[in-house]
C-alpha cells in the first residue's frame, strides 16, 4: 500500500464513527474502502489514489464501550482542496462497518500547510529582525557622515598644538575642556569654539586666549575637575566654569546634557562656594602667583565691603522709572539704571544672573533693576551683591530686608 510523503501532505482528514457493535480496526478499513468503491469514478478511487501515492496510510483509533465501538480515523491526502472535500463527504455515507450498523461523521479537515505558514511568517519575522539589526538605518547614515564632516575639522592650535574647534579664533567665547575627545564630542553637536588643555595644568595659548575672550571652563564630574577648576580660578582669567553630572566625563554627555550644563554654569564666587572648601584656595595656590591673586581677592573684598550711599528718590524719579517700566512692557526684558536714572544695559530676562555677574566683575554702579518679569528670589540674592537699591516691577514673588521693592 502506497505512502504519502509527510513534506507533500496538503490535508488531514478527520473522522469519527460509531458502530452498533464490536468491530476491529481491519473492518473499519475494509469498510471505507468498499462502500466508497465505485462511488466517485476512477479519479477519486481510494485504492488507485493510495498506490499512486495521492492518500497516506488510513489510521484508526477504536475504543468498546457498553457494546458500542467508538472511533476516530485520519487520512492524509495530497489531492487538492476540492477533491479533499468530495472525498470527505463521500466516508459519511459509510452505513455499516463489518457486521453492525455504523455512522461516520467528518469532524474536519485540517490544513496542514497552515501551521507551515504560521512557521514561515514567525520565523521571517525574526529574520528581518537580525538584517534590520545588522542594516543601519538611513538616519544613521546620515548621522555618522555629518558627524564624521564636524569631528574632521578639528585643527592644532597655539604653539602646544591644542586640539581646538575650527571656530576659536571667531567667537567671543571659547570653551575650555580637559583633553582631544572633549573638543571631539562638542563638536559633533556643532559646537565649534572649544579648545583642550591636553593635560591638568592650562598652557599659556589658553591663559592668552581667556584675556581676550570670555571663557568657560567645562571639567569632568569628579575630583579631578574641581581640582583643574581650582588651578584655573588662580592661574587663567575664566569667567565662568561648567561642571558634568557626577561621575560623567565630557566626551561621553549627550547634546542634550552638554547644553544643561553649559546652560548652567557658574560664576567664579558660585562655584567656589559651591564645591570649594574654605580657604582651600589659598592652601592650594602655587608660590609664584599667591602674591598676585591675594592683592585680586583683597581688592574686590573692599570693594565689595564699601557702602554705595543710598539715594533716596523722589516723585519724579519714581515717574522716570515708571516710564521705564512702561516702555518694557510685554517684552520680558530687563533695564540696569545707575545713579543718574539712565539705562547702563538692556538684557532678556534669561541673561539676568550672567549680566548682574558681569556687572559686578566690573564694579559697574547698579541703583535700580526695571523689570517686566515676576521678581524671584535668586534675582533679589543677585541684585544684593551688586548693592542694587531699588527693583522695580509689577510682581514680587518674595520680599527683601536690603533692596526697595517698588510695584507701579
Amino acid at each position: 500500500m502506497g505512502k504519502v510523503s509527510p513534506p507533500s501532505i496538503k490535508y488531514i482528514i478527520n473522522a469519527q464513527f460509531v458502530a452498533e457493535g464490536v468491530v476491529e480496526k481491519p473492518d473499519v478499513i475494509g469498510a471505507i474502502f468498499g462502500q466508497t468503491e465505485g462511488l466517485l469514478g476512477e479519479e477519486l478511487e481510494l485504492r488507485e489514489l493510495q498506490k499512486k501515492g495521492k492518500i497516506g496510510r488510513i489510521n484508526a483509533t477504536l475504543e468498546v464501550k457498553e457494546s458500542k465501538t467508538i472511533g476516530a480515523i485520519e487520512i492524509p491526502t495530497s489531492i487538492d482542496k476540492a477533491e479533499t472535500t468530495i472525498i470527505a463527504a463521500a466516508i459519511e455515507t459509510i452505513d455499516r462497518v463489518g457486521p453492525c450498523d455504523a455512522k461516520f461523521e467528518i469532524k474536519n479537515i485540517e490544513d496542514v500547510r497552515s501551521g507551515k505558514r504560521e512557521y514561515i511568517v514567525e520565523r521571517a519575522k525574526k529574520l528581518l529582525e537580525k538584517l534590520n539589526g545588522n542594516v543601519p538605518e538611513l538616519k544613521e547614515i546620515e548621522r555618522d557622515i555629518v558627524n564624521h564632516a564636524r569631528t574632521s575639522r578639528i585643527k592644532e592650535y597655539g604653539r602646544e598644538l591644542l586640539p581646538a574647534g575650527p571656530d576659536i579664533d571667531k567667537t567671543k567665547e571659547i570653551i575650555i575642556v580637559e583633553g582631544r575627545a572633549d573638543v571631539l564630542n562638542l563638536l559633533r553637536y556643532s559646537l565649534k569654539n572649544a579648545i583642550a588643555m591636553n593635560g591638568t595644568v592650562i598652557p599659556r595659548t589658553v591663559k592668552e586666549l581667556s584675556k581676550k575672550k570670555e571663557a568657560v571652563l567645562f571639567v569632568d564630574g569628579d575630583r579631578g575637575g574641581i581640582l583643574i577648576a581650582t588651578d584655573a580660578i588662580n592661574t587663567t582669567n575664566i569667567d565662568f566654569i561648567a561642571r558634568a553630572p557626577d561621575g560623567k566625563e565630557v566626551e561621553e554627555l549627550t547634546e542634550k546634557e552638554i547644553i544643561i550644563c553649559l546652560r548652567n554654569k557658574l560664576g567664579i564666587d558660585e562655584f567656589i562656594k559651591k564645591y570649594m572648601k574654605k580657604n582651600l584656595k589659598s592652601r592650594i595656590m602655587p608660590k609664584s602667583t599667591k602674591a598676585k591673586t591675594t592683592r585680586r581677592f583683597i581688592k574686590e573684598e573692599k570693594i565689595e565691603k564699601e557702602e554705595q550711599k543710598p539715594r533716596e528718590l523722589n516723585e519724579q524719579d519714581k515717574d522716570i522709572l515708571k516710564d521705564y517700566l512702561d516702555q518694557i512692557r510685554g517684552t520680558k526684558n530687563i533695564l540696569m539704571i545707575d545713579f543718574e536714572l539712565k539705562i547702563i544695559k538692556k538684557v532678556s530676562s534669561s541673561e539676568i544672573t550672567r549680566t548682574l555677574y558681569w556687572l559686578k566683575k566690573r564694579n559697574k554702579k547698579v541703583l535700580a533693576l526695571v523689570m517686566d518679569i515676576t521678581v524671584t528670589y535668586s534675582i533679589i540674592k543677585a541684585a544684593e551683591k551688586i548693592n542694587c537699591q531699588y527693583i522695580v516691577a509689577r510682581n514680587f514673588a518674595t520680599t527683601s530686608d536690603k533692596i526697595e521693592l517698588l510695584s507701579f
